[in-house]
């Protein structure tokens, strides 16, 4: 006989709304950001796997519909808290904060990429599940 098992973490009640997905990857993504401009003055691997982590956190932990919000955020998330903290660690120097913020955001591209397809994936994946076969 066999018995199905879920995939999901036991945890108590149904999972995050969306404000919850969005607060934690948030907080997850800012705190490593936030460590690596302090320390290194810039990003690298550590926020892009912190990246990847809050994307597949926010799949895992959500509740059912709340795939959308998990994938769109980490990019948007990023770049806020990126500006940010480019702005608080160079001042208000336009020419600085920019090269300092595309420099960012290219460091994280192969991270950005990897994990937007993923979360796509994902969720054209359950989005075709959920649709009635013809």
């Amino acid at each position: 006989m066999s018995v199905g098992t879920n995939t999901k973490p036991l945890i108590q009640g149904p999972g995050l709304k969306s404000p919850g997905i969005v607060v934690l990857q948030f907080l997850f993504i800012g705190l490593f950001a936030a460590i690596e401009i302090i320390f290194r003055k810039g990003v690298g691997l550590p926020t892009g796997i912190a990246l990847c982590i809050a994307l597949y956190g926010g799949l895992r932990f959500g509740r059912k519909g709340t795939t959308y919000v998990s994938v769109v955020t980490p990019p948007i998330v990023f770049a806020i808290c990126v500006f940010a903290l480019v702005v608080l660690s160079d001042g208000f120097k336009p020419s600085r904060i920019g090269i300092d913020f595309i420099a960012s955001l290219a460091s994280e591209a192969p991270f950005l990429i990897l994990s937007a397809l993923y979360g796509w994936f994902v969720y054209f994946n359950e989005k075709a599940k959920s649709r009635p076969s013809r």
